[in-house]
């Protein structure tokens, strides 16, 4: 099982975080390891003074594929779920400043919380047109829609078997929308698709 992660999906993430719209899908992989459970605690790392969160809509793969044509990629998942992409800012930016990968700041352990999965029936509607949200200590941080995604989901699937070949159980994380931040000890993050919740971590 990998973790495919998308960067730069959205337009205005893109902007808050004063970067460049990307032409064609930025790519990363997370480890295993960054894998969290729904419901557990994420503690926060010793290397960083910034971790941030990334609210995700994530794409659950049901069967083996490579090269994928576009209009076949609706074929390849038939769940969707949320999921936290912890991101140590700080690190990300001093590695950006010298050319080096952000690994060191996307991919460490339990940098990635996996809430739970629905299928797309329950959901209903347009998997373009999906709302999902963030909420921190009860307040909403972020809100996003598949609508806004620069690389739509069957779009990012076909993009990514071109160069991974995608298994059973393989997650991809399609990008965050704007409003990422800081979190600190005691946060509680919940995460929704429509008023479906589908996510808590707690951050110590």
């Amino acid at each position: 099982m990998k973790l495919i992660c998308v960067g730069k999906n959205y337009v205005k993430h893109v902007r808050e975080l004063h970067g460049e719209v990307p032409e064609e899908p930025v790519l990363f992989i997370k480890p295993d390891s960054a894998i969290l459970k729904n419901g557990s605690i994420f503690y926060l790392p010793s290397f960083s003074n910034e971790i941030h969160h990334e609210i995700e809509i994530l794409v659950k793969i049901n069967r083996l594929g490579k090269n994928i044509e576009q209009r076949f990629a609706h074929r390849y998942y038939d769940e969707i779920g949320l999921g936290i992409d912890f991101t140590a800012r700080d690190l990300q930016s001093d590695l950006k400043k010298k050319g080096l990968p952000w690994a060191k700041a996307k991919c460490f352990d339990g940098s990635a919380p996996i809430g739970e999965f629905v299928s797309l029936s329950e959901i209903g509607g347009d998997i373009n047109n999906i709302a999902f949200r963030l909420d921190k200590n009860g307040e909403t941080v972020q809100q996003g829609n598949t609508a806004d995604m620069l690389f739509k989901i069957d779009e990012l699937i076909a993009y990514i078997s071109t160069f991974f070949t995608l298994k059973i159980g393989d997650i991809i994380y399609t990008g965050t929308p704007e409003g990422v931040g800081p979190v600190k000890p005691d946060d509680q993050l919940v995460g929704y698709i429509g008023d479906k919740q589908l996510l808590r971590i707690g951050v110590k």
